[in-house]
């Protein structure tokens, strides 16, 4: 079709894959109606002339955002806790997702460059360890910490343990995956010479897959600050908590400022992450 056509946009008409790129789009909205459906998903309730009412009488509290020197002293305290929380939970998160990573990569398997004597051990070990950092990621930090509270009361003790077991089964996942997917001539190499398996990661994958595997943790470690956050409201502490008695005090003012504090801390985050991905670049 010319994209002279008249009545015919020449953008579509450049594209020879539109006809595909609008079927499939069209048969994906097709698919999601029923399960927007089952979920009672309903949007226009937001729009009816109720919930704009309440919207607004809601939003008129947050300005302006308190800042009072107390006020923001409780804030500046809370976030350092958060953030306290949300760095420990990733540091022993990652002392416990890297012993596992070495295992389940099989671009480090020691057992698969020999004759296969210890191939079927190897392999039994490898997917016990592959489903336990399945059961780790599969319960979400917020149950953990509900399970923790429980068992060592609260505080921000059952906060870091709730993120270093889900976050170990994550990043347990995803550094295994980012190590078999970088050039593995060079571990190969090693392990064929008689390198262990630690030296090869360092020496083979690790110049390789650096940059993914800091950006990924880093990415990781902005998740754990939301998390630390969400799991304040089970008794964790930190902004958290102090955003959950503010919602029950009906101070607007107060979650409007922890707000602005909860977009400045991403924001610090993804440009840490920036920078420590150029400078490995």
């Amino acid at each position: 079709m010319s994209s002279n056509t008249p009545g015919f946009p020449a953008s579509l008409a450049r594209d020879p894959a539109w006809r595909g790129r609008v079927m499939y789009s069209l048969l994906a909205l097709l698919l999601l109606w029923p399960l927007a459906q089952l979920s009672e998903f309903q949007p226009w309730i937001l729009l009816d002339a109720q919930s704009l009412r309440a919207t607004a009488g809601f939003l008129s509290h947050f300005f302006p955002p308190e800042h009072s020197a107390e006020f923001l002293a409780i804030v500046a305290s809370a976030t350092w806790q958060t953030i306290a929380m949300a760095t420990a939970g990733m540091t022993l998160a990652i002392l416990g997702a890297l012993p596992m990573t070495l295992i389940v990569n099989q671009q480090l398997s020691i057992s698969r460059l020999g004759g296969g004597r210890m191939r079927h051990s190897s392999l039994a070990v490898r997917q016990a360890v592959r489903w336990l950092l399945v059961f780790l990621r599969s319960v979400p930090e917020l149950v953990w910490a509900l399970l923790l509270v429980r068992i060592i009361g609260l505080g921000p003790t059952a906060g870091v343990l709730a993120i270093a077991l889900t976050y170990c089964g994550m990043l347990g996942k995803v550094y295994a995956e980012i190590i078999e997917a970088s050039d593995p001539t060079t571990c190969r190499t090693l392990l064929e010479n008689g390198s262990s398996r630690l030296a090869a990661f360092c020496f083979g994958s690790l110049p390789d897959a650096a940059s993914e595997l800091v950006s990924y943790t880093l990415y990781r470690w902005e998740c754990a600050i939301r998390g630390s956050v969400v799991m304040g409201f089970v008794g964790a502490g930190g902004l958290g908590q102090r955003m959950d008695e503010s919602m029950k005090m009906l101070a607007g003012a107060e979650v409007s400022t922890m707000l602005i504090v909860f977009v400045l801390l991403v924001a610090a985050a993804d440009a840490l992450s920036q920078a420590l991905r150029k400078g490995l670049a």
